[in-house]
């Protein structure tokens, strides 16, 4: 099973992020660390605003520039840090993949020109007292979708 590691830095952007958008859906793309045996650091994210009371479109080309910097960053050492998938929220809904998030998430771990071995989808939303709530998702080629653990880090 793979661990996610939310440090609370991103714990926190996540969260501005969602009281900025109420009820609409927002989202964007994680990038991290890999730090152990099926371990995973989130250490950045991106925010994208599009998004309606019950969809959000993922747009990739608004990514680039912060995917670049943050290869840039890490000295492009992709098997330490790289793209790991993608986050959005689901402020009016459970944090269960809609189907349309299935297919969205399929997509990338099949496309040879991603050259994905796996995708996480992190939903989430904010509970009635404004504390994060977050649920990760596996994706892998095989079609198949499992539960990530989820770590607070420090």
């Amino acid at each position: 099973m793979l661990t996610l590691i939310l440090r609370p830095d991103v714990n926190q952007e996540i969260r501005t992020a969602l009281e900025k958008a109420g009820q609409r859906e927002i989202g964007g793309v994680l990038m991290g660390e890999h730090v152990g045996p099926g371990e995973f650091t989130i250490t950045d994210l991106t925010v994208h605003k599009r998004g309606g009371l019950a969809l959000f479109v993922r747009r990739i080309e608004d990514a680039l520039t912060s995917i670049r910097s943050f290869f840039e960053r890490t000295s492009h050492h992709y098997t330490r840090f790289n793209y790991i998938g993608e986050w959005h929220s689901h402020p009016s809904f459970e944090l269960e993949p809609s189907p349309k998030d299935d297919v969205s998430m399929f997509d990338i771990v099949v496309d040879p020109t991603v050259g994905a071995k796996f995708a996480v989808l992190l939903l989430v939303k904010l509970d009635a007292a404004g504390r994060l709530l977050a649920k990760g998702h596996l994706y892998l080629p095989d079609a198949t979708r499992h539960p990530c653990n989820l770590t607070y880090g420090c």
